[in-house]
């Protein structure tokens, strides 16, 4: 079974990945392993190494650290505004081509959307 630190940094390495627009196979020449070690490390499968963590933080240009955060927040009690939002938000696909989709709209669009977004889920 694998351990909850391990499913959360896999996540984490998933979400900078699909943010960055890059695939599994990209990121495991740029490591130097092959692609199915990514898959693995993804779902927590397999634990990445201390070394393996720090080539993967290279290959995706962020800290080492990025892979450890919200890792407090969920282990600690949901909050109702938490419970709205899927569990597993950062594995959604879906919601992270619509992030990647929101930053590279021209920024006084995306704060018109983000305040359209707001209006509607307060109808809903």
């Amino acid at each position: 079974m694998a351990h909850p630190v391990d499913v959360h940094v896999g996540k984490r390495v998933r979400h900078r990945r699909w943010l960055v627009g890059m695939t599994q196979q990209q990121l495991a020449e740029k490591v130097g392993i092959k692609f199915q070690q990514i898959q693995k490390y993804e779902t927590g499968a397999n634990r990445v190494s201390a070394s393996r963590l720090w080539d993967i933080a290279d290959a995706l240009d962020v800290p080492v650290a990025f892979f450890f955060e919200g890792i407090e927040e969920s282990h600690e009690n949901q909050t109702p505004m938490a419970e709205a939002v899927p569990a597993d938000l950062l594995g959604d696909k879906e919601a992270l081509d619509l992030i990647r989709s929101y930053y590279s709209i021209p920024e006084n669009q995306r704060r018109r959307l983000f305040e359209l977004a707001r209006v509607l889920s307060d109808v809903a």
